[in-house]
């Protein structure tokens, strides 16, 4: 397996340009620019073939030129290769021709997409020499960096704001982690940690090391490429919290193209969703912004996605515009009957994030915006086991009968369906 140290030429300021050595560094000390991740492409062509990753484990390590690691993972070995499901039940719905959702709900181990970037991240805090891990999380992302700290032996540290989801607080707990919750929203949690990371020496994920963690949310891109026979769709519609996904995404496909391994240009239009009760970038977009304005605090059901001032915010609407897509945003009610129409249609049960991605999708092909003829990704980024509270007051109870079939007869028969029953019973 050909080494980061032979493919990745260093830290590259998205600013200025400055390159800096791979080091656990974030931002460019001349002017404060965030770094990611630059490769040698010439390299990476030689073994970055078709032929060779069909040939490799049903892994996001299935691309690993392409992520910035030294020789094999640490953690995470069974990440990624998420479904593609062809929804054309939610097509119908939608009124759309061509519609896929890419399925990380169903992401190992912690059913979110945040397990690609934690992969990386921590494996190589563990190349860096970090015994000690952490993160600042709407949810998600602490469930993960939990689970795979405690998979590789790593102390971690996950910080979240106060008021979390319990299925997240618990999906982080569980693993051993010191789970602590900051009184306020995610910004005052993630200035707290971009502190701890420096005073301590300790490795924070989307901190110190976000070029690196940043790198994992490729391999998602990869996948829809690769599983839509090495073609990129005409829209991807992903949810948007710090900004980061949908930018790399972005650059997964152009990645690709560069190598020689598409069929066809890339010519996907980036749309990017978010909660009306946390909108930064969406508005954005919308207004023609040149910065963006951060929400101070946020209020929506999609606390996932409640980041009021998102790292990534600029770049995302840079993106966005230059693509020809557009952003969107939604309120709670949306939100919910979004969650309710991918359940009843394509038997997914995403996290209120999913819910934000859908309805927005929704509201851009009512616009106009999304073409019906196109083909359209929809991102969905973790899974309804976690975002319970969202629906617990908006579903029926279960009916209860007695143990007889005559109960259960007049039970049917409130439901309008005994006479169908009855001429199946008699062979009709």
């Amino acid at each position: 397996m050909p080494v980061a140290g032979e493919l990745v030429t260093g830290l590259k300021c998205r600013l200025c340009g400055k390159l800096y050595p791979k080091e656990a560094l974030n931002f460019c000390t001349d002017d404060f620019g965030p770094l990611e991740v630059a490769y040698d492409y010439e390299a990476v062509g030689r073994t970055f073939t078709r032929e060779s990753i069909a040939s490799r484990p049903k892994n996001m390590w299935r691309y690993h030129e392409l992520l910035p690691i030294d020789g094999e993972p640490t953690v995470g070995k069974h990440v990624g290769c998420t479904p593609l499901i062809r929804a054309d039940r939610l097509a119908k719905a939608l009124g759309v021709a061509e519609l896929y959702i890419k399925n990380d709900a169903v992401n190992h181990p912690s059913l979110s997409f945040k397990d690609r970037v934690v992969a990386v991240a921590l494996s190589k805090a563990v190349e860096l020499g970090f015994q000690t891990v952490g993160c600042a999380s709407t949810g998600n992302l602490a469930g993960s960096v939990a689970a795979n700290a405690a998979a590789a032996g790593l102390d971690a540290y996950v910080l979240i704001p106060d008021g979390l989801e319990q299925g997240k607080i618990l999906g982080a707990t569980i693993y051993g982690a010191k789970v602590i919750a900051i009184e306020g929203n995610y910004d005052h949690v993630n200035r707290l940690c971009s502190q701890i990371a420096f005073r301590y020496g300790w490795g924070f994920v989307n901190v110190n090391l976000r070029p690196f963690y940043a790198e994992g949310s490729k391999t998602m891109g990869f996948e829809i490429a690769e599983d839509l026979g090495w073609r990129a769709p005409d829209h991807v519609v992903a949810p948007m919290a710090g900004g980061s996904l949908i930018g790399k995404l972005h650059k997964a496909f152009h990645e690709l193209d560069r190598l020689g391994l598409m069929n066809g240009p890339v010519r996907t239009k980036m749309f990017g969703a978010q909660a009306t009760g946390c909108n930064p970038i969406s508005n954005t977009v919308k207004t023609g912004a040149n910065k963006v304005k951060p929400v101070r605090n946020p209020d929506t059901i999609a606390k996932s996605l409640a980041i009021g001032d998102p790292a990534d915010g600029f770049f995302a609407s840079k993106l966005i515009r230059d693509t020809g897509g557009w952003s969107e945003d939604v309120d709670d009610e949306a939100i919910i009957e979004a969650m309710q129409l991918l359940a009843e249609t394509e038997g997914v049960w995403a996290e209120t994030a999913g819910g934000v991605t859908v309805a927005v999708a929704r509201k851009l092909i009512e616009q106009g915006r999304i073409d019906r003829d196109g083909s359209t990704v929809l991102c969905i980024t973790g899974n309804g086991l976690k975002t319970q509270e969202a629906l617990a007051d908006r579903l029926a109870r279960p009916v209860v009968i007695k143990p007889t079939m005559e109960a259960f007869d007049a039970l049917v028969e409130s439901y309008g369906a005994f006479a169908e029953v009855g001429a199946i019973a008699a062979g009709a």
